[in-house]
């Protein structure tokens, strides 16, 4: 492969040369647990300059992919209902519910309206008093701090006419449901960089020590995955299970605090089903009692349809990592960008549309 198109092409390949030094005699399967990585990874064609046997397998690490049907069916279900405006970000509009997405809600004519930030909400919400605005809050810790801020703002503003429709998510407890399932090979994982920024390194360490499993946080950069990769390779060469941090750029070790403790103020762990994978026990993220009044589900209580998974569609296998999105037989045949059936290809962080918009790299 060609690196001189890389940033610093002697950095990668000092360590492509560093990999294969460490080139496993047994088939080695790293997960990564973000979806960026995983279109950083698809586009730069990384895995091609990998030793044999070292396997990259895609995680969990899209937000609007692991969000359940259910949920989906019902921000739709709000979207329908009168005088209720949905404010939501962009990708979540095609994302297939049951019978109808957000976009064929708008082209119905229910009010659906793309935002760059739940503080854009709120702009829309002071616009519009005599409607309530919901925001479709999907995602994980990356985006949940500023949600915080914005149901803070609008009770102090008394914005009654605000609420947010619950559908976070965090990444560590899945982790270990991962490790633990019996179809799921994991070696080592490629933690994320932006989850990580929040919440730094700890809510990672029971994996190392309880699973012997490690994980290197990294960047985004194509060399930043390279260093991540020979990081992990090294402790499995060495023996060492430990949680590590190759984007010291950006993850401070204590995440951020700050960030920590608006989160922790509106928001309570809670009970949440994971598209593929199921419930796991505690790992969302629900609206305080003190804010209740901003919060959708126990505000406007939403009935959705009954839920209809897409036949055929293995997108939670692929979350899972069981399978790649290559092995789904809907893949680039009766599910594209263009006509997606599932999740996956629909989010620009989702496995199948980085795999399929770069699967000849």
């Amino acid at each position: 492969m060609d690196l001189s198109a890389f940033r610093d092409p002697a950095l990668a390949r000092d360590l492509v040369a560093s990999i294969q030094k460490l080139a496993p005699e047994r088939d080695t399967y790293l997960m990564e647990v973000c979806g960026t990585h995983t279109v950083a990874i698809a586009r730069g064609g990384l895995a091609s300059i990998l030793p044999d046997k070292v396997h990259l397998i895609s995680g969990p690490g899209c937000p609007v992919c692991v969000t359940a049907n259910r949920d989906i069916d019902a921000i739709i279900a709000l979207a329908r209902t009168e005088g209720v405006i949905i404010t939501t970000f962009g990708d979540m509009m095609r994302v297939p519910g049951s019978t109808s997405s957000l976009l064929d809600e708008r082209a119905n004519g229910h009010d659906v309206r793309v935002v760059y930030s739940p503080l854009d909400a709120l702009d829309v919400a002071r616009k519009n008093p005599d409607k309530e605005v919901v925001f479709a809050g999907v995602g994980f810790e990356t985006t949940v701090p500023l949600i915080a801020v914005a149901i803070k703002h609008a009770s102090d503003e008394g914005l009654d006419n605000f609420s947010v429709y619950s559908a976070h998510k965090t990444v560590p407890a899945t982790l270990g449901v991962l490790v633990n399932d019996p179809e799921v090979r994991i070696s080592a994982f490629i933690l994320p960089g932006h989850v990580s920024t929040i919440i730094g390194k700890e809510p990672y360490e029971f994996l190392a020590r309880d699973y012997h499993t490690p994980g290197v946080i990294t960047g985004f950069e194509p060399v930043d995955l390279l260093q991540g990769i020979a990081m992990l390779l090294k402790q499995l060469a060495d023996g060492r299970s430990e949680i590590e941090i190759a984007y010291g750029r950006g993850v401070r070790a204590e995440g951020n605090p700050t960030a920590m403790t608006a989160v922790n103020e509106v928001f309570e762990p809670c009970d949440a089903t994971w598209r593929g994978i199921g419930s796991i026990p505690a790992s969302g993220l629900r609206i305080r009692e003190a804010y209740r009044a901003f919060d959708a589900e126990r505000k406007l209580a939403p009935v959705p349809e009954p839920t209809i998974e897409p036949a055929g569609c293995r997108c939670g296998d692929v979350l899972r990592g069981v399978i790649r999105s290559e092995d789904c037989p809907l893949f680039g045949t009766t599910c594209t960008p263009e006509h997606p059936v599932g999740p996956c290809m629909v989010s620009s962080e989702g496995s199948c549309a980085a795999h399929y918009r770069y699967r000849t790299a």
